[in-house]
């Protein structure tokens, strides 16, 4: 089962349908979207009560905060600027996003309610793809790997120490994008691109050594996202020549499966805290719809 997530619920009343609409064979016009939207990278927070997603407003992505009920959404970025990747502190209290301003990529760190913004990563990388130890103390990020698009160049992974600002470089070689670390703190899942024409999901130790490629399919596979318990990761790829879907499949690469069939380029999975729910973002660019949505998919518990 899949659903939309929409924040703000509307009701529609269907009375008095006459004998002729019931008899009526086709409909007499066809509906076309009037505005797009767009909403994405929805990240439950640690309790499960609130989430951070994206939002196009005024031109601009902006962050906002919200009940995952749908009540109480308050937007916490508000400068002419970009806002990418947030991510939620193990313990709540800080969201990590990437910063994109003045040609620069940032990771930054900032409270719930918006404020206390804080630079973290160097002013000599341009930063994406923030993550957090489960810890807390250091927080994942690669360099761009997207210089010079449509061509990737190289890209590193880094730890930073946010209490010393130490990095330490993880993963280099290539093109490696998108590191998690295991819940446990033993493994990164990342992606790797492999030539011109394959991008895989790799893991390797806690200290980058040791890298094995998880996927190994000739198509475009990435966004790993580990299952809270660190048994199963997520991940988006394009398999059977379809657009991109959301896929689940064993820490060990093994047992992969379709979470749920969309249109459009889903990417970008997270956990609900529960391990019970993924939530990932669906766009859509065709002639009769354009957009971003969040979507959930429910996980049925093995029997």
């Amino acid at each position: 089962m899949i659903r939309t997530i929409a924040f703000g619920i509307a009701a529609l009343g269907l009375v008095g349908l006459s004998s002729a609409a019931d008899a009526q064979e086709g409909p007499i016009s066809r509906a076309r979207q009037v505005l797009p939207s767009y909403m994405f990278d929805l990240v439950p927070s640690p309790d499960g009560k609130r989430a951070v997603l994206i939002r196009m407003f005024g031109g601009r992505e902006q962050l906002f905060v919200i009940n995952m009920d749908g009540s109480a959404e308050k937007q916490i970025t508000t400068d002419d600027a970009d806002h990418e990747d947030p991510v939620w502190s193990p313990d709540g209290k800080k969201i990590a996003f990437v910063l994109v301003k003045g040609g620069r990529k940032v990771v930054t760190l900032v409270n719930p309610d918006g404020s206390g913004a804080e630079a973290v990563t160097p002013t000599n990388h341009s930063a994406i793809h923030p993550s957090f130890t489960p810890d807390g103390k250091a927080i994942l990020y690669c360099t761009d790997d997207d210089l010079r698009p449509p061509e990737k160049n190289e890209s590193q992974i880094y730890s930073i120490d946010l209490a010393t600002k130490m990095v330490t470089t993880l993963i280099s070689g290539g093109v490696n994008t998108f590191p998690v670390m295991s819940p446990d703190g033993r493994k990164i899942a990342y992606r790797k691109i492999i030539g011109d024409m394959n991008s895989e999901v790799f893991v390797a130790d806690a200290d980058g050594k040791n890298p094995k490629n998880l996927t190994n399919h000739w198509s475009f596979e990435g966004w790993p996202a580990w299952s809270p318990d660190g048994k199963t990761i997520a991940y988006a790829g394009n398999r059977g020549n379809a657009g991109y879907q959301i896929f689940l499949m064993g820490a060990d690469g093994q047992n992969v499966r379709l979470l749920a069939a969309t249109e459009g380029r889903g990417t970008a999975p997270k956990w609900a805290p529960d391990g019970t729910t993924v939530f990932f973002t669906v766009c859509r660019h065709s002639q009769e719809r354009q957009g971003c949505d969040i979507m959930m998919a429910p996980i049925d518990p093995p029997r």
